[in-house]
């Protein structure tokens, strides 16, 4: 791909390997860049195997900053001026894995294929020849396969490499990794891989929490999240990672509002339909935007024929759960803050063209409304297809000039305590009603602001003397 042969990222991994061979070391580009090369995609890095030690890694690129994320595993990383780094592995097998996620030793080897053999899966453990891809501009012709990874990426197959209950048995993170490569890249798990993951998902919770985050986002936000969740269902591990999303299941809804099914059904096509590339805490809010209804359904009063299924209280019970799932997944304070805002939001579109003045201004104003905007068109665009508040939000929201939304406040607390008013638990509704009537227009100065506030509230205590 000649857009690879340009970029820097390829570059940096080039001269790794020929400094390498240079002083008689075999040397290979190795694992998902080759895949992708061969794909015809631009990797985002690129790793390069070899039969050099660490010690040897670290001693060979003077000029360069050097750093050993895992000498133990045979990892060294080259930094690049510019912060980017090639990770540079030593040809190794692998002991024993009694943790389920790293082996307790390994050992060094000059045989390229030994390294093949303990990775992953045969699609990313294939290794190309830089020289020769230089000079053909041909990944298949450059590429060195020991485990039929190229007539398996042809196919479409995922599939793990030698026995797949070892290789999930070794790192149960794998399981994780072999359903987004198959979402992603639209692969087939092939029956015996399948088969280990669904015998091996109870183990998933030996992996930390937080590489289980990191896997799920990775899946929401690489622009095939629909076939991942619904892969993750299928081999069981959603069970293990997130069972409130599997409760989603089953759980009808009003057809007149959700023609499209149960709220399993609903959350898939919102998943459907996000960018590949795109916001994480938008693609967490999608899938935790109707977390709270299983556990609020009720059923329509057979007895009442205008009555229908009900969700009363699924966004406070939302919240809820949502705070759960996003503690135990070792969320960001930050990213929590705001996955919780889509989750509690999301239903204020329906009141969003009968809002006074000052109330909408409010909502517009919400921290990353564009968000807010973009989970309310995936919920409509997933249900009823009406886009009727949609546009309307959208309209006001990039019409109003920021300062119209949060204009500077006419009334602060210190003008209160000027004006005589002992601070107290009245201050937060005073301040609050006089920044209302500033967003209504009714008040337009601080002097007006005041006299708002003494009418609404009384005028201030006498002070002694």
């Amino acid at each position: 791909m000649k857009s690879s042969n340009t970029s820097q990222r390829y570059r940096a991994a080039q001269f790794i390997v020929l400094t390498l061979r240079n002083v008689g070391h075999q040397a290979y580009f190795a694992g998902g860049c080759v895949r992708d090369l061969l794909l015809g995609l631009e990797p985002n890095d690129f790793d390069v195997a070899t039969s050099a030690t660490p010690n040897v890694v670290l001693n060979l690129f003077p000029d360069k900053k050097t750093l050993t994320v895992g000498a133990h595993f045979g990892v060294v990383l080259v930094c690049e001026d510019d912060g980017t780094s090639t990770e540079v592995a030593t040809f190794r097998h692998d002991g024993a894995y009694s943790d389920g996620r790293r082996p307790d030793a390994v050992q060094f080897f000059t045989d390229a294929r030994e390294d093949v053999l303990r990775r992953d899966f045969t699609i990313n453990g294939m290794l190309l020849d830089p020289a020769i891809y230089e000079e053909t501009n041909d990944a298949a012709a450059a590429t060195l396969d020991y485990v039929g990874g190229r007539v398996d990426l042809a196919a479409q197959i995922l599939r793990a490499i030698g026995d797949p209950a070892l290789r999930f048995a070794e790192d149960k993170l794998r399981m994780l990794r072999a359903v987004r490569f198959a979402a992603r890249l639209d692969l087939t798990i092939e029956p015996a891989t399948l088969a280990a993951i669904r015998n091996a998902a109870a183990q998933i919770d030996q992996v930390s929490l937080e590489r289980i985050r990191d896997e799920l986002t990775l899946m929401l936000t690489e622009g095939h999240a629909r076939r991942a969740f619904e892969l993750l269902d299928t081999t069981g591990l959603l069970q293990q990672v997130l069972p409130e999303a599997v409760r989603m299941h089953g759980v009808q809804q009003p057809p007149e509002f959700h023609p499209e099914g149960d709220v399993w059904v609903h959350t898939m096509l919102l998943l459907e339909k996000l960018p590949p590339n795109g916001s994480s805490t938008l693609a967490w809010g999608a899938l935790l935007h109707d977390i709270g209804k299983p556990a609020t359904y009720r059923a329509p009063d057979p007895n009442d024929p205008h009555d229908r299924i009900r969700f009363n209280g699924h966004v406070e019970v939302g919240v809820r759960i949502a705070e759960e799932i996003l503690s135990r997944l070792r969320f960001s304070n930050e990213d929590t803050a705001q996955i919780i805002a889509l989750v509690k939001n999301h239903m204020r579109f329906a009141d969003v063209m009968h809002m006074r003045e000052s109330t909408l201004k409010r909502f517009l104003r919400l921290p990353r409304f564009d968000e807010h905007l973009a989970l309310h068109y995936l919920d409509c665009t997933s249900a009823h297809c009406d886009l009727t508040l949609y546009n309307f939000a959208k309209q006001h929201y990039e019409s109003a000039p920021p300062e119209a939304i949060q204009p500077k406040l006419l009334l602060t607390g210190r003008e209160l305590i000027a004006a005589g008013y002992r601070p107290g638990p009245r201050f937060k509704s005073m301040l609050e009603a006089a920044e209302d009537a500033q967003l209504e227009g009714t008040v337009k100065t601080s002097d007006e602001a005041m006299a708002f506030v003494r009418q609404r509230f009384g005028k201030p205590p006498l002070t002694s003397t």
